[in-house]
């Protein structure tokens, strides 16, 4: 789980171009705010959007969510080290629910495989696409997250890229240069 911030503005692709070329983007002073929990065994997403902050109130209102879509299963939520995730009104919330939190170590964002998720929505439906409003920038992320859910061609784009393989190292070794 972690949150990510679209800003109104020019996500930009890759283009080779001996001219140049000036893109129309937004004024960049709108943000979209969505906290996301991904499921990489049935790659099911649970959202929480505002145009806000997401704070230690937002998070407690996806946990609840969480809570409320699993049932009674057993939930483990990988998290990063953010002050709002990491509060004692969310570690009490999540205990009250029966929810166990495992915090990555800092300054490994990696490690959390919603980040790949993240990056996945930024080129699918934002990368070199100029959107009139901010309005019509959020519904193209709206329906980008919707189809993540209910859409087989995006979940079947998702199996690969989501997958739980992480590279393990036996042993460390420093080397010197």
């Amino acid at each position: 789980m972690d949150a990510a911030h679209f800003i109104y503005g020019a996500f930009q692709g890759y283009l080779w171009s001996f001219d140049r070329i000036f893109i129309k983007t937004g004024s960049g002073r709108e943000r979209f705010n969505i906290l996301g929990a991904f499921d990489p065994i049935s790659n099911k997403l649970i959202t929480i959007e505002n145009e806000s902050k997401i704070n230690a109130e937002v998070v407690c209102k996806i946990l609840h969510k969480i809570r409320y879509q699993c049932g009674s299963e057993k939930i483990s939520i990988v998290l990063d080290n953010a002050r709002n995730q990491h509060c004692k009104l969310v570690r009490s919330r999540a205990s009250r629910l029966g929810i166990e939190l495992i915090f990555l170590p800092p300054y490994s964002p990696n490690l959390n495989i919603i980040e790949r998720y993240w990056k996945y929505v930024k080129k699918k439906c934002l990368n070199s696409k100029y959107h009139m409003s901010f309005s019509l920038f959020k519904e193209a992320l709206k329906n980008c997250l919707r189809k993540t859910n209910f859409d087989k061609e995006t979940r079947d784009e998702l199996v690969s890229l989501m997958q739980l393989n992480f590279q393990e190292f036996k042993e460390s070794q420093l080397l010197v240069a």
